[in-house]
């Protein structure tokens, strides 16, 4: 059951705004309940102007009153300067108050032991819900009653020595998010370009390119630069819990120290948990060690302007306190199955310093929602499935290591940090980390656009984009995530409930997205997450990108057959879906209707291709049978028989059939590879389904556009030489 409607939000009032619109004669605004786009219209005394101008006006009218402000403080200290510095001191001691109520938002209120949430949100948390909008209601937590040490905020500077916040040199934190970025800053993104390379320490094939300045270069990577001492010292002690001597992976260090540059980085080498040995853990740990880091930082900063605030008063100037963002939200962690969600919040959680997570609620329902029976009882060690051991089945190892748990993709789930808790399923408006899967951002966004009284706003201070698992997400469907990476930092359709003058000029500016930075893991690239990472990533810090060798696959091929390699010209991306349709056509179609033989199965790599080579057999009246990712299992079993009994020619497969259900199919006897599988295990295990027989074949068809496919299979060296060469026909044999 989803969130319940909520009706338009009306301003509400404030003394400064009270004040101004007695100076300036304005009359009441009222949100509009439609998402604005960034082009808003000129504002007007309608009852409904665009929240982006709106934004505009109060910072507008904000700067103004305190600049005049400013020059009456001056003029003032100008007339009086000559008394001397200890009569200025004095007069400044004078005009500060003892004490005064500051507007309080929702990182004020969990500090003072209770959370008052916006509105809006006191409706949501009213009622239950398993949709997980909030379905819970926010209790007063006594223990959050209780002052941060002083050990809360200092970070960890070189060598592992503690650094306050107030130090000389600030933080990656602080300079990132406190970067005046300038319209010729924007306009100069378009010309970057990956100008430097450093090898990849700890992986001797791979490098890391990167735009502007080459920060791996002298980088001391033993320095954790402005992670929290707390965190720190919890790392390490988890890591000696667990029998480890220290954090003592290089790759680990690196890889956290270029989290921790805010750069957006795009590193597909990840070793998955579902593959052989032990998954590459050291990412994950530092991706949620610096997604942590982030949020905790970020609540500091919000407590120690609030106790600056409060100390200054009237005199204070509120533009040195810009803070906030429009909504809470500002880690955002796309995943692709509930299983995995539930290994990387377990390791969350146990990654949280004791002083965070006195108590953990909801915890029942988290593992009654994301885990499943094969997690019950084994160690909590953040590795559970590596320690499994896989049920009995004819599946490789790695299908059964990824599906055995739960398969759920349709998911989302808020996690909330108090003074000594963190909530699980907390709504979404008022949480630190959002966790989802693309499809179920995809489904929200849907409904905020149909339904008025609904919004994605959460989404609209994100300042830290994690996907992980990029590579089963793209299995998925992979134009969800381009569509979440839209709806991003995108201005708020209703009022939040973050006091105006604390919100950064950059999000008034509509300039969050060049803030936010972007991180995709996964085992393998493609050409649409390159796209991702390439056009709807801005950050103003720039990009760096792990690029690798591969030996390729060939070696895993066991029956002797000759895999011949032939390659089709194309003049651009535009056209290279009917380059290779048309060759297939005229080429390769013609010797398979002559042939007599049977056993042929064409396997392609994505649904349209499959469909268009259904409707092409159809024209042709051709004996093929059907095995695709929406084939009802009925006619699967039935189209397998018949084309190992014969009384089918041809099979048609798809490469995301076989991720969901790794069939092994019977009676081929030629293979042609219409296009090559992205995930390069698949190349072998296909290639091994062709039985003994006189007449076997296995023919692929490519491009130079698919050099990133054919380097993991045949290797980096051939591939650059396939796509180079002048003849187009390739033969590798064993």
């Amino acid at each position: 059951m989803g969130r319940i409607p909520r009706p338009p939000f009306l301003l509400r009032s404030s003394p400064l705004l009270s004040a101004v619109r007695g100076s300036h004669s304005l009359p009441s605004v009222q949100f509009s309940s439609t998402t604005s786009s960034s082009s808003a219209a000129p504002f007007s005394t309608s009852p409904s102007p665009s929240p982006f101008r709106f934004w505009t006006i109060i910072l507008t009218m904000k700067t103004t009153t305190a600049a005049t402000k400013r020059k009456r403080k001056e003029g003032k200290s100008d007339q009086k300067i000559k008394q001397g510095k200890s009569d200025n001191k004095k007069r400044k001691d004078a005009h500060v108050p003892k004490s005064r109520s500051v507007p309080k938002d929702d990182h004020d209120d969990e500090e003072q032991g209770f959370d008052i949430e916006s509105p809006r949100s006191k409706v949501v948390e009213s009622q239950h819900s398993d949709d997980n909008d909030s379905g819970l209601t926010e209790g007063s937590d006594a223990e959050d009653n209780v002052e941060f040490s002083h050990s809360d905020e200092e970070d960890i500077g070189i060598d592992g020595q503690s650094a306050s916040d107030d130090s000389m040199h600030p933080s990656s934190f602080d300079s990132h998010l406190k970067h005046d970025l300038s319209k010729e800053d924007i306009d100069n993104q378009r010309n970057w370009k990956f100008n430097w390379e450093m090898p990849a320490i700890g992986m001797s094939t791979s490098k890391w390119i990167g735009t502007g300045e080459n920060i791996l270069e002298g980088l001391n990577i033993n320095s954790c630069d402005g992670l929290k001492e707390k965190l720190y010292e919890h790392w390490v002690d988890v890591y000696k819990s667990s029998g480890s001597k220290d954090i003592n992976l290089d790759k680990q260090k690196t890889f956290l120290a270029l989290c921790s540059s805010y750069r957006d980085i795009l590193y597909c080498s990840k070793r998955p948990f579902y593959l052989k040995g032990h998954e590459d853990t050291s990412i994950m740990d530092a991706y949620i060690m610096h997604s942590l880091n982030h949020v905790f930082k970020t609540r500091d900063c919000v407590k120690k302007n609030d106790a600056k605030l409060t100390k200054l008063g009237e005199s204070a100037d509120s533009d040195r306190f810009r803070d906030q963002g429009f909504t809470r939200p500002k880690v955002l962690i796309l995943l692709p199955l509930a299983s995995i969600v539930y290994r990387v919040v377990k390791r969350l959680i146990q990654l949280t310093p004791s002083a965070y997570k006195v108590n953990v609620e909801h915890m029942d329902r988290f593992a009654a929602k994301f885990g499943s029976e094969e997690h019950e009882g084994q160690k909590e060690n953040g590795q559970e499935s590596d320690d499994a051991k896989p049920q009995k089945s004819s599946k490789p190892s790695d299908f059964q290591a990824l599906f055995s748990g739960n398969n759920e993709d349709d998911f989302m789930m808020g996690i909330k940090f108090t003074r000594k808790t963190i909530k699980l399923f907390s709504d979404f408006h008022t949480s630190d980390i959002i966790v989802a899967s693309a499809l179920r951002l995809v489904n929200k966004i849907e409904e905020a656009g149909s339904n008025k009284d609904k919004d994605v706003d959460f989404l609209s201070s994100i300042e830290v984009l994690i996907i992980d698992h990029a590579d089963v997400i793209a299995m998925q469907n992979w134009s969800h995530v381009h569509t979440v990476m839209e709806h991003l930092n995108r201005l708020p359709s209703k009022q939040p409930g973050t006091n105006v003058m604390r919100i950064r000029p950059w999000y008034l500016d509509d300039y969050a997205r060049f803030y936010r930075q972007t991180i995709i893991l996964g085992f393998y690239s493609n050409p649409d997450i390159n796209a991702s990472f390439n056009h709807q990533s801005f950050n103003h810090e720039g990009k760096v990108k792990l690029i690798c060798e591969y030996k390729g696959v060939l070696h895993k091929v066991l029956p002797e057959i000759r895999q011949i390699y032939e390659r089709f010209d194309v003049e651009s991306i535009v056209d290279a879906d009917d380059a290779r349709f048309e060759y297939f056509v005229q080429k390769v179609f013609p010797r398979i209707k002559d042939s007599e033989q049977g056993g042929i199965m064409l396997f392609t790599s994505s649904y349209f291709e499959f469909i268009r080579i259904r409707n092409f057999l159809k024209a042709q009246n051709a004996s093929f049978c059907l095995l695709g990712e929406y084939t009802a299992q009925s006619d699967i079993s039935r189209a397998r028989l018949w084309f190992y009994e014969g009384k089918r020619k041809i099979m048609l497969y798809t490469e995301r059939s076989h991720f969901y259900h790794r069939y092994k199919i019977r009676g081929v006897k030629n293979l042609i590879i219409y296009s090559l599988p992205e995930r390069k295990e698949f190349y072998p295990e296909t290639v091994n389904m062709l039985e003994g027989s006189d007449n076997m074949a296995c023919t692929v068809l490519f491009s130079f556009l698919d050099k990133l496919r054919l380097e993991r299979i045949v290797g980096t060296a051939p591939a650059k030489r396939m796509v180079a060469a002048e003849k187009g026909v390739f033969v590798f044999s064993h």
